[in-house]
């Protein structure tokens, strides 16, 4: 682990790691609540489409791929809540339509699959300085969201006919959740990966579930496990030479494994605690009939 921060290069892309540990996972427990633990991946396949246009106009392929991903968040959102077909159709239309957009804008520009491979499967060592400015301000806007508007999303996650009904603007809040996904899916894409980004944004909160009941505590959790799966992923990838993105999920997948196995203990545990309390009731209870009958 000290040995990586020698480098500089190391030194960006663990702020990095911290910074996509943290923002996946939050924004994930609210995409996991309502449901929609594919929107990471349906938005990855559409920014696909953004970094051709990039590529092929010259400009930068992160800003190409936000305006894009963010556009089509909220087509995703206008689709699931307009189309009969639902959320599902919605996500596929849109998810094929933008991997089959990006393949052939890359193609056109001349890079091919070479040009793309950096951003399906992350390079985290290659993040200039300048990349981590423009991600810890995204992360900053990310974050920013979720505290401001925490309370009103976590309702429409619970009950969005609840949410409507309590005066609140579900249309606005579901949007905006689609749309900090697009986000986050653009600050992790060089450094997961967009075909992996979204491993990230629902796997920590899938881990957290098993050993918290209340909603800010697993939010809390899967943010910890996220940060852990990150740096610990990035300093097993530079210490072995292995690819940080897959190193990073892989991780966060042995968390959840291990949360499975604690959150089984800790509820078996917990039954033997009750059981123990409801037996010397019953006896009181006996003895107490006994005694009555007794006299």
């Amino acid at each position: 682990m000290m040995g990586m921060l020698e480098y500089d290069f190391m030194r960006v892309a663990l702020v990095m790691a911290v910074l996509i540990g943290l923002t996946a996972p939050a924004v994930g427990t609210f995409i996991v609540q309502r449901r929609l633990s594919l929107l990471g991946d349906g938005v990855g396949h559409i920014a696909l489409t953004g970094i051709g246009l990039g590529l092929l106009t010259g400009t930068s392929p992160v800003l190409g791929a936000l305006v894009v991903a963010v556009l089509g968040a909220v087509a995703i959102e206008v689709l699931r809540a307009r189309s009969r077909s639902g959320a599902d159709v919605a996500l596929a239309l849109l998810f094929y339509g933008g991997l089959a957009g990006g393949v052939l804008l890359t193609d056109a520009e001349g890079g091919g699959g070479t040009s793309l491979q950096s951003y399906l499967f992350g390079s985290i060592s290659s993040v200039t300085v300048d990349d981590l400015y423009v991600v810890a301000a995204l992360a900053a806007v990310v974050l920013g969201v979720v505290a401001l508007f925490g309370r009103e999303l976590f309702l429409l996650c619970q009950d969005e006919e609840v949410a409507r009904a309590s005066g609140l603007p579900v249309r606005f809040l579901s949007a905006l959740v689609a749309v900090t996904a697009a986000v986050t899916v653009v600050i992790a894409m060089r450094a997961i990966g967009l075909l992996l980004v979204s491993a990230l944004m629902v796997v920590p909160v899938a881990a957290a579930q098993q050993l918290t009941r209340g909603f800010r505590a697993t939010m809390l959790l899967a943010m910890a496990a996220g940060v852990l799966s990150a740096v610990a992923g990035l300093a097993g990838s530079f210490e072995y030479d292995l690819p940080p993105g897959p190193s990073i999920v892989l991780l966060a997948l042995t968390l959840f494994v291990a949360a499975v196995l604690g959150g089984t203990l800790v509820r078996r545990a917990r039954a033997r605690a009750a059981a123990g309390r409801r037996i010397p009731a019953v006896r009181s209870g006996v003895d107490a009939e006994a005694e009555v009958l007794g006299g």
